[in-house]
């Protein structure tokens, strides 16, 4: 088990890096934002960071750390070592050497497109096929997972699946839907394109593509935080999971409905019937249901931590709880900023009210709310926990992570919640002068940048104190024997219930109807119809 350690090593030192990296990017665009007359300030400067912080924080802090929790989380709860281990380790370097591609091409101005990378905005042909190559890394990944839990289950006839694989293979599930779109995307329209194989692009027939996968791609992320709030905040907190069962519900509606939700970024868009868009508003609101499912148990959760240990009142077994530990307080402030967010993303799914908000400031204070807390900050909570039993060492600057996550969740409100509001009034996001060429609509922009750019300050603080705890202890942390990795307990073992819930197959296959019922019309109708294609555009 040595080998896959190292293997989860590996992934979760290159996440912590890409982090540092895109944490630093975004300082310079929250202080870009606010007109601050900096040295290095410049709209090549600026839209190089937007692309940077968005590619590196979203894409690769987040592919590279779910592929190391991963390992450790497979192998713990089903007590056997990963199998394939050339093949994970050939994976690894397939994606390292993808994303090397993809922070070269950025660094160097080659890929100013922003994390989107929407056609006619062109970038280098390296950054497309770094993301190809990244891609094609975690795939195998994925295969090096299944395989590990399929020889699993012949060993093992008639066994439960246990909950945190059960949440994995889940993710991966929706991770092998999702990324169908922007493989062919990328493979088949975006290379051959910026390697001048062929002369223009499609640019609605591409954000079909990439929507299809941009909107999973955040339940890819959020659901290894989920299995992390299901199977280890509770035992963290000293309690037990409230219901295994639910737990089980929520993967399975995430991997029915993650997929068949993309039209709801494309309201704005031509080459999409409204029909199709309001097809896709349905099922995004439907996804909403196991978020309020899984506030439910993981509350139910807390409280049952706190009542174990002496509360008897309503609401007296919130002092119970261990606020000191920054894994658990990462995990429980993760939550609060992603139930508030939650109501945010509403609005943006919403047929009507998206136009409001379309394209403002708001988009970014929700989604800096949901994905930007709810999984950065619950997978910098669980480095507390995993990272010193990992490496056998003490946690270093045990200070700094305790205040770390208080001081995440109190730039986020001042960024966040600023977004929101100068997005209501009309500010444009993704631009380098808030000005707007002297409008006066936009001197009410001018105190909320300034208020944002102390949340991006902020920010930046605490992702370096995260950082640093990291490294520390990874360099200087004192050697000691740690306690095993443990999974929390459900209240009540959930024996046969719902095994229904464990047939992935069965999920698979009605997922696979959905996309199709959601995707295939409007794709046809779009090939069908005549289209000239754009050249392409790069502006630095």
């Amino acid at each position: 088990m040595i080998e896959s350690r190292r293997l989860a090593l590996a992934n979760i030192w290159v996440a912590i890096s890409a982090f540092g990296v895109a944490a630093a990017m975004a300082l310079m665009q929250a202080l870009s934002r606010a007109d601050l007359d900096l040295p290095w300030r410049s709209e090549r400067m600026y839209y190089l960071s937007v692309t940077a912080h968005g590619v590196l924080m979203a894409i690769v802090f987040t592919t590279f750390f779910i592929m190391g929790l991963g390992y450790v989380v497979t192998e713990k709860s089903l007590r056997r070592p990963i199998t394939m281990k050339k093949i994970a380790w050939g994976s690894f370097w397939v994606a390292m050497i993808g994303t090397l591609m993809v922070a070269w091409a950025i660094l160097w101005g080659k890929a100013s497109v922003l994390y989107t990378f929407y056609p006619p905005l062109k970038a280098h042909p390296l950054f497309y096929i770094g993301a190809a190559l990244l891609v094609i890394g975690s795939w195998g990944w994925c295969w090096v997972i299944v395989d590990t839990y399929l020889r699993w289950k012949r060993e093992n006839a008639g066994a439960r699946t246990p909950l945190p694989v059960h949440g994995y293979l889940a993710t991966i599930i929706v991770w092998i839907l999702a990324t169908i779109g922007v493989a062919a995307e990328v493979l088949l329209m975006l290379i051959p394109w910026s390697m001048g194989i062929t002369e223009k692009v499609d640019p609605i027939m591409a954000r079909i593509l990439f929507w299809w996968f941009g909107h999973p791609l955040v339940y890819f992320w959020l659901l290894p935080a989920y299995v992390v709030w299901y199977t280890m905040a509770p035992k963290v907190a000293g309690g037990k999971l409230f219901s295994d069962p639910l737990a089980r519900l929520v993967f399975v509606l995430f991997i029915l409905l993650s997929t068949p939700v993309g039209f709801h970024h494309q309201f704005m868009d031509p080459g999409v019937e409204a029909g199709w868009k309001l097809f896709h508003t349905f099922n995004t609101m439907w996804i909403l249901f196991p978020s309020f499912i899984t506030a439910f148990t993981v509350i139910a959760s807390f409280e049952v931590a706190g009542r174990l240990k002496g509360a008897t009142g309503w609401f007296d077994w919130l002092e119970e709880l261990p606020w000191g530990n920054p894994t658990f307080s990462s995990v429980a402030l993760a939550m609060i900023m992603f139930a508030v967010g939650g109501f945010g993303g509403a609005i943006n799914a919403s047929f009507g009210m998206n136009a409001m908000i379309h394209n403002t400031a708001w988009v970014q204070g929700h989604f800096h709310m949901t994905v930007g807390t709810a999984v950065a900050l619950t997978f910098m909570g669980i480095s507390y926990y995993l990272l010193p039993k990992l490496l056998g060492r003490e946690l270093e600057l045990s200070l700094l992570a305790r205040i770390q996550p208080y001081l995440w969740f109190a730039g986020m409100l001042l960024f966040a919640v600023a977004n929101h509001l100068t997005g209501l009034a009309g500010m444009p996001r993704r631009i380098y002068q808030f000005e707007y060429a002297g409008s006066q609509i936009a001197d009410q922009w001018i105190s909320g940048t300034g208020i944002s750019a102390l949340g991006g300050v902020l920010l930046f603080v605490s992702a370096a104190c995260f950082v640093a705890v990291m490294f520390a202890t990874g360099l200087a942390g004192k050697k000691q024997e740690q306690p095993a990795i443990e999974f929390a307990e459900p209240l009540e073992e959930p024996g046969d219930k719902v095994r229904i819930l464990d047939r992935m197959g069965l999920w698979v296959a009605l997922a696979a109807v959905l996309i199709v019922a959601a995707y295939a019309v409007p794709i046809i109708q779009h090939l069908s119809a005549e289209t000239f294609g754009s050249r392409g555009f790069s502006p630095f």
